[in-house]
């Protein structure tokens, strides 16, 4: 294995010390063959992602600002939220798979990812983001959208998440509330874009372990109206008509492809 490679495996093998060293003895997780290594590491940090993000964030939205951003009928039940916990921890560890196979194709060059952003310098790195940024929107979009579209995946795959379809069935624990390969589906954009362009390796990895964050916000029915970002308004209009706001991050996919519905227009239709 040459040095640029050795340097992705140095990474991970920080990683797996840090966050294995922390939990469990040495003695346990030491002997376990490096890939093993890298899925057990990547599931307790998805783990713990999960329900310190979802109970931080329902914490505040459902008891610190009660009533402020949702009325008392559109909090979801407890018995909802735990449903949710149950599908979403079924998924974790099948998830935790798809950084664990990048981390292998990128430990073993098989894609075109750069360890250090000093091997490219500060420009290109960000133009890279940027791009690799616009790749998986245009990933997610179409992969959600087929997901919707071809009536064998969303009766098998993704429907076990639009069971969540009104403002009191949706929290941000429904955000990995999905059938393992649904939501492998919707990730797998981020390892594509590694064949296609530069990537820097821990810029990937924190954008992947993000999705757990960005995906409880979009679930907790709040509107924050920040052009052009694809937030929780436009979720759950997706969430109650299945035809509208596929996108990820932003709206622009669905600008483009005419599947956008935006939740202010919506309000003044109501009126």
């Amino acid at each position: 294995m040459d040095d640029s490679l050795n340097l992705f495996v140095e990474e991970t093998s920080f990683f797996n010390r840090i966050v294995l060293g922390t939990f469990l003895p040495e003695s346990w997780w030491g002997p376990l063959p490096h890939w093993f290594q890298g899925w057990l590491r990547n599931y307790i940090g998805g783990v713990l992602l999960y329900f310190i993000s979802g109970f931080l964030w329902c914490f505040y939205i459902y008891y610190l600002k009660r009533n402020l951003y949702l009325p008392k009928d559109a909090i979801p039940s407890n018995r909802a939220m735990l449903l949710q916990i149950g599908v979403a921890m079924k998924a974790m560890p099948w998830y935790c798979a798809l950084p664990s196979l990048s981390e292998y194709m990128i430990e073993n060059g098989w894609t075109k990812c750069f360890s250090r952003i000093s091997d490219v310098g500060w420009i290109p790195y960000l133009i890279y983001v940027a791009v690799y940024l616009v790749i998986v929107e245009f990933g997610i979009y179409w992969m959600h959208r087929e997901l919707h579209d071809i009536k064998p995946l969303y009766k098998y795959l993704h429907a076990t998440h639009h069971i969540y379809n009104k403002q009191n069935t949706l929290s941000p624990f429904a955000g990995l509330a999905f059938h393992p390969l649904d939501g492998i589906l919707q990730a797998v954009p981020h390892v594509i874009a590694l064949f296609l362009l530069p990537v820097h390796f821990t810029t990937h990895i924190a954008l992947l372990f993000i999705e757990a964050i960005w995906t409880a916000n979009i679930h907790d029915c709040i509107h924050a109206k920040v052009w052009p970002v694809m937030g929780a308004g436009y979720h759950t209009i997706h969430h109650t008509t299945y035809r509208h706001n596929y996108g990820h991050y932003t709206i622009w996919m669905d600008w483009m492809f005419g599947t956008l519905r935006d939740p202010v227009e919506d309000e003044v239709k109501k009126l």
